[in-house]
């Protein structure tokens, strides 16, 4: 494989479309629940390439801002954190890592603005909230401590967009599916922004990890536990309120362990150990971004086994 594809692969996080790419079959998955016949597998594609094109757009923007403010300098990189090491190494230069994203913004919007002219103003107001949180990202937001919500919010309006791209409507499924999916990706970011911290903070910037640190370790570790705690909910009620069926419950079960693992060892992280010990923090990213994207699948496979018993 060519060694720069390789290399701008690593610069657009392409294992971290992941996540887009799991909001999106929610979406679709759901579609299929509420109604097959609505389903289109052309609208399908082209929702998986504007979402792929604006997720690479925000993803290199932050890399090109975090190389200019210095952040990515002082970072210690893994495979989690410490943004992608194309620039600092430099694999790429500034000007192609900026020019590269403003080019997959033309094009998840230019999609966008297809499905604009085809569902409506909906659409419009989805858009426009993408746009301006990809360039406001990593200049203002996550100077605000609003990375988590911008990055949440994403999830459930990709969840909603997808729904409404193929159904033309909004509903509270949709809503609670696209919560949960936003619930996922805030729970990976803010996890994995914990080893920047340091960096972060002569950077100028004001994460939401920065923001808890300054408080108290019980806040900390709280806020952890309630993200895990709403999760799981929201997955009860959508699952056992809206779709009626608790079988796909039992499957989100299956990751308690997981869940129990992480709470402890990021406990013991906090009270015990070394805070710069990355090491060991860098197992509670990989079990954190593994727990994401399983809990994401299962909400995939329940809705379709639900489906299965609607019919």
């Amino acid at each position: 494989m060519n060694q720069k594809f390789i290399v701008w692969l690593r610069a657009i996080r392409f294992r971290f479309l992941a996540a887009s790419a799991l909001s999106v079959t929610c979406g679709l998955s759901l579609t299929v629940w509420n109604n097959f016949q609505e389903f289109s597998i052309v609208n399908a594609i082209l929702v998986y390439a504007g979402i792929f094109c604006l997720h690479c757009s925000v993803d290199l923007l932050n890399d090109y801002f975090d190389f200019k403010r210095g952040i990515d300098l002082k970072t210690l990189r893994t495979r989690f954190s410490g943004g992608t090491g194309v620039l600092p190494e430099g694999l790429l230069t500034p000007k192609a890592v900026y020019r590269a994203s403003i080019i997959f913004l033309i094009l998840g919007l230019g999609i966008g603005g297809y499905f604009v002219y085809t569902k409506g103003f909906v659409i419009g107001i989805i858009l426009t909230f993408a746009a301006l949180s990809i360039l406001l990202y990593s200049t203002k937001l996550v100077n605000l401590g609003l990375g988590e919500v911008f990055v949440g919010t994403k999830g459930m309006l990709i969840v909603i967009g997808t729904y409404f791209v193929q159904t033309s409507a909004i509903t509270l499924e949709a809503t609670l599916l696209g919560i949960i999916a936003g619930l996922l990706s805030s729970l990976v970011l803010y996890i994995n922004s914990i080893p920047d911290i340091k960096a972060d903070k002569e950077g100028g910037r004001k994460t939401l990890a920065i923001l808890l640190e300054s408080k108290s370790d019980r806040l900390n570790y709280g806020f952890l536990i309630i993200l895990f705690l709403v999760i799981y909910s929201v997955a009860l009620v959508f699952f056992g309120g809206i779709l009626h069926n608790f079988i796909p419950v039992l499957l989100c079960f299956i990751l308690i362990p997981q869940t129990l693992s992480i709470v402890m060892d990021y406990q013991k992280f906090i009270y015990r150990f070394n805070r710069d010990n990355l090491e060991e923090f860098v197992k509670i990213m990989n079990k954190t971004v593994l727990f994401s994207r399983t809990f994401a699948l299962i909400l995939i496979i329940g809705i379709l086994i639900a489906t299965f018993f609607k019919m």
